[in-house]
């Protein structure tokens, strides 16, 4: 059973796809340049956290927000207009999981968003860094889903999605060693 989306209902779903991840990629950064200014003394602290609570908002609700919602809007539709092929493929309900999971991650971006912009600072730039790389996972997987659809094996594609896991965050790891190293010869 093949369906066919309208194209112009795909488009604008895959365009904002991209949009709401590249919100929750670029907002986890600005949080981790927000837990670094922390660091700072004052005024320069004050001035970048000011700066850092201004972009954050208007990325998160001038952006990852409408994207996310605008994601499922037409994702929605597109789901509507062929109800029965897609609720009746194993690929799609796995991908509906991890969409899920990543509307899980969006949410607790948003606890932390609220608790910066409260002045709460209670990750460490490090720890955000790793949190980061949870939307890179859910990229990842979600992207091999669609694609690959029924013919990609379960068990392979979850080893390849831990694989990847480990990898990134390995080299997270080796990255903060490295910025720690340099550091300590200054």
């Amino acid at each position: 059973m093949i369906a066919y989306a309208n194209p112009y209902l795909l488009a604008l779903h895959i365009i904002f796809v991209v949009t709401w991840f590249a919100g929750l990629f670029y907002i986890v950064r600005l949080f981790i340049y927000h837990a670094e200014a922390e660091k700072k003394s004052e005024p320069e602290k004050a001035i970048l956290q000011k700066q850092y609570k201004l972009m954050e908002k208007r990325l998160w609700y001038g952006i990852t927000w409408p994207s996310m919602i605008c994601t499922y809007i037409f994702g929605g539709w597109m789901v509507y207009t062929n109800f029965l092929f897609y609720l009746s493929s194993p690929w799609f309900i796995l991908k509906l999981a991890f969409v899920f999971g990543l509307t899980l991650y969006h949410i607790q971006c948003h606890v932390m968003f609220s608790q910066l912009q409260k002045d709460v600072v209670k990750y460490s730039s490090f720890r955000l860094r790793m949190w980061n790389e949870v939307a890179t996972i859910f990229l990842v997987a979600i992207i091999f889903i669609v694609v690959m659809k029924d013919t990609l094996s379960f068990v392979w594609a979850l080893l390849g999605l831990i694989l990847f896991s480990v990898t990134i965050f390995l080299a997270i790891r080796i990255y903060k060693k490295g910025r720690e190293k340099k550091s300590s010869e200054k």
